[in-house]
């Protein structure tokens, strides 16, 4: 069987690594080989990162109008929408998730680019009052210029679409690095945006590890913004090597995001929203409600509802219509899950359903893991307080609301929370109580473009999505202007 081989895009053009080194990308579901891409490093990025300053500091992309780049934004997204089917292929191949979840991930990006398209030409910046007489003061948004993005491994085009569209609409240029293990869809709507019209130079995409492309992204001092979604650790070094020449930092770092049912929810609907809130792509979500807060009273009727749902959750092939849930992406990510299970273990959380890989042979070639729970969970443990990005959910019990919030504010992360209550008190000292970036009231996981996105805490810096979204990629300037200037006389008079 052929296999496609994929270049970068740097300043126009499609090129090997300079190295000439290359990288297998294989199917998570079975471990067949479905492409072969270019492994660039420090040299890639460099002249990427070149051709990004150049067209820059020319004028070509940020000098157009407002309305002449949301309408090439526009058509891009409408490519997006054509090729629909075509994106949603490749990202479950590349992902494994099933592939109506990436029908609707594609969905959810055109949309991201129609919004951003809108958005380019509506900023004419502000007039401010000035106290000085005969004088005008106004302050405008510049693009932030040269834009390094490295997106993750779980939403691989979805996460680029974040930053792309609005770096694109407020006029910057853009090195893309997609995950190394992931980045099929980001290459293919690269071949979109040069469809589109794009100038040479607007978008370079640049295929590589963290640690060589990654790193030169972060360090360079032509880039002026570097933009990361991924672990903690990766992000806290992207910030030292940004310090370089103190470009703008944005970072979205992950969560351990609590899910609080109080006894006075419908516990069908909340149980139904808990297995949405974290089985979706096997639990490969940041906003992931793996931390489930049960209050005392209810906790057995709701961990075998619970229980019961989760043991008829059907794994398999992404492209299978009776696929629930899919594998975890990779072989090194599953050991990482396993590891936190055995942790839990150790440290006395009792283990109800899963902790271990399926069993059926025709599961036996991917990197599938069982649905898990576990309950008697405490405060301190690692299961609690740790990223896992699996299908494992943790369960603690609670006795009162200070204590479900004290608890769920107990965190170094604060990106999502989420709780089922009908008390309308209770739903206002919560919503104000939680330090959290997202909070949901009776509903989990739901996000939408228009809404901005991040987390408090060590969740990471700045916000995607919405209006914000679009303002990150930009820098604030004040103009005054005097019409009348008079003589001042203070010197040498």
């Amino acid at each position: 069987m052929s296999v496609t081989m994929y270049k970068m895009y740097i300043d126009g053009h499609w090129v090997a690594a300079v190295s000439g080194h290359t990288r297998k990308i294989i199917n998570p579901s079975n471990q067949q080989l479905i492409a072969e891409v270019a492994e660039g490093d420090r040299e890639d990025a460099k002249a990427a990162i070149s051709a990004a300053r150049h067209c820059f500091d020319s004028g070509v992309w940020s000098g157009q109008t407002g309305a002449a780049r949301g309408a090439l934004i526009y058509r891009l997204s409408e490519l997006i929408e054509r090729e629909r089917e075509t994106l949603a292929v490749l990202e479950s191949l590349d992902t494994g998730k099933t592939v109506e979840e990436s029908r609707w991930d594609m969905d959810d990006i055109a949309g991201i680019f129609r919004y951003y398209a809108g958005l380019a030409d509506k900023d004419g910046g502000e007039v401010i009052d000035s106290p000085i007489a005969d004088s005008t003061s106004r302050v405008i948004r510049e693009p932030v210029g040269v834009c390094g993005q490295i997106s993750p491994w779980n939403y691989p085009l979805l996460q680029a679409s974040w930053k792309l569209a609005p770096a694109l609409a407020a006029g910057c240029t853009v090195v893309m690095k997609p995950s190394e293990i992931t980045p099929l869809t980001t290459l293919k709507v690269t071949e979109l945006a040069i469809e589109a019209g794009f100038p040479s130079g607007v978008i370079n995409t640049i295929l590589g590890p963290g640690v060589s492309v990654g790193a030169e992204l972060s360090e360079s001092p032509d880039v002026d913004l570097i933009s990361f979604t991924g672990s903690l650790q990766t992000g806290k070094a992207i910030m030292r090597a940004a310090s370089g020449n103190v470009k703008k930092v944005a970072l979205e770092l992950g969560g351990k995001n609590p899910n609080i049912i109080f006894a006075d929810a419908d516990l069908d609907i909340a149980v139904d929203y808990a297995l949405n809130g974290v089985f979706f792509h096997a639990g490969q979500i940041c906003s992931a409600g793996t931390r489930l807060l049960v209050e005392e009273s209810i906790h057995d009727s709701f961990v075998a509802r619970l229980k019961a749902r989760m043991a008829k959750i059907r794994l398999g092939d992404g492209f299978a219509a009776e696929t629930q849930m899919g594998p975890l992406t990779s072989s090194e990510h599953r050991d990482k899950v396993e590891n936190y299970v055995k942790i839990a273990q150790e440290e006395g959380a009792k283990l109800e359903l899963g902790g271990k890989r399926p069993e059926e042979p025709e599961l036996q070639a991917g990197f599938f893991y069982l649905p898990t729970l576990f309950t008697a969970c405490t405060n301190d443990m690692r299961i609690v307080q740790e990223e896992v990005f699996g299908p494992v959910i943790s369960i603690e019990t609670f006795t009162d609301e200070t204590e479900a919030m004290d608890r769920a504010n107990s965190s170094i992360y604060g990106l999502a929370a989420g709780f089922w209550t009908r008390n309308p008190d209770r739903i206002h000292r919560l919503t104000k109580g939680l330090r959290f970036g997202t909070v949901w009231v009776n509903d989990f996981n739901v996000y939408f473009t228009q809404a901005p996105w991040g987390g408090y805490k060590q969740s990471g810096l700045g916000r995607e999505l919405g209006r914000i979204g679009l303002e990150e990629y930009t820098e604030v300037k004040h103009i005054f202007q005097n019409h009348s200037p008079k003589p001042i006389n203070w010197f040498g008079v």
